[in-house]
């Protein structure tokens, strides 16, 4: 057969979450009013992650290719959401995490997570 292989994963944007859906069933997905944090870790530019944390470390790890306008624009409704640091950020990131955003009010700590 010919055609296009079946992805692994697919994430939809809401106006009131993200949810990122396995093909074994599983689900990730965290509404926007629960996001304290975000990351951007890659280990390539190829494997670029956007990782959106509640206050208690679980959330929706997006991979880059999963993205597209409208969860860019929806990150920017987050306060004092800086697009231009997420955008240099993942430009940039290489074998390791970065914080591009933080709640103005996080908790008082999150966990660092390994991710594959």
């Amino acid at each position: 057969m010919h055609g296009n292989p079946m992805p692994d994963s697919y994430v939809y944007v809401t106006e009131e979450g993200v949810a990122r859906h396995y093909a074994d069933g599983s689900v990730e997905a965290l509404a926007w009013e629960d996001v304290v944090e975000v990351r951007v870790t890659s280990d390539s530019p190829e494997d670029l992650l956007y990782i959106l944390l509640d206050r208690d470390g679980q959330g929706c790890v997006v991979p880059r290719s999963a993205t597209d306008a409208t969860f860019l624009a929806r990150l920017r409704y987050l306060p004092d959401f800086d697009i231009d640091r997420l955008m240099l950020a993942a430009d940039s990131v290489r074998d390791g995490v970065v914080v591009v955003w933080r709640s103005p009010d996080p908790p008082t700590a999150l966990p660092d997570l390994e991710y594959d």
